[in-house]
């Protein structure tokens, strides 16, 4: 009869031992991750330099090449304003050496047809959308610009000119 006691007992201290075991199971939970990407775009201009002008030997014509780089299908707008100089509007900006002026203006296209400007007075801007703000992902919007040889410009005196245009990237 001993044998059969101990038999039992330890299958009942087993028994004991895995219901204690279950009774430690671990307690779980899950919790969601988020985030969410904002637009943005970012804009880099270099400058647009037209060299030497000799009055009455023919205009000048220059462009460059502004980067715009938004997030991936963000729709933008690329404007121009008038300058800085005053007087200058965006149908006839202006450079400025002291008080003395140079005409000039930036264009949409490489047939300077349309004016680059804010959209308002005929002026054209430049539409598109974002491919990512990687630096592998910037689009090129280009700026031409016209130094005409007009009797303004033949008139001015000798000097360097400059202006300064503010670009915006509307998004």
């Amino acid at each position: 009869m001993r044998k059969v006691l101990f038999a039992t007992l330890s299958s009942g201290a087993l028994l004991a031992t895995a219901g204690i075991a279950s009774a430690a199971s671990p307690a779980t939970s899950t919790f969601n991750v988020t985030a969410t990407v904002l637009k943005n775009c970012l804009v880099s201009s270099p400058d647009l330099a037209f060299g030497n002008y000799t009055p009455n030997t023919g205009a000048l014509t220059g462009s460059t090449a502004v980067s715009v780089r938004c997030t991936k299908t963000t729709p933008y707008t690329v404007s121009l304003n008038a300058g800085t100089t005053a007087g200058g509007t965006l149908a006839q900006r202006l450079m400025a050496s002291g008080a003395n002026s140079l005409q000039y203006n930036l264009y949409t296209t490489a047939g300077l047809t349309t004016v680059f400007g804010d959209g308002t007075g005929g002026t054209g801007t430049i539409a598109g959308t974002g491919n990512g703000v990687a630096i592998a992902s910037a689009q090129t919007v280009n700026v031409y610009g016209s130094l005409p040889d007009n009797a303004t410009n033949q008139n001015a005196p000798p000097g360097a000119y400059a202006d300064q245009i503010t670009v915006t990237v509307t998004y």
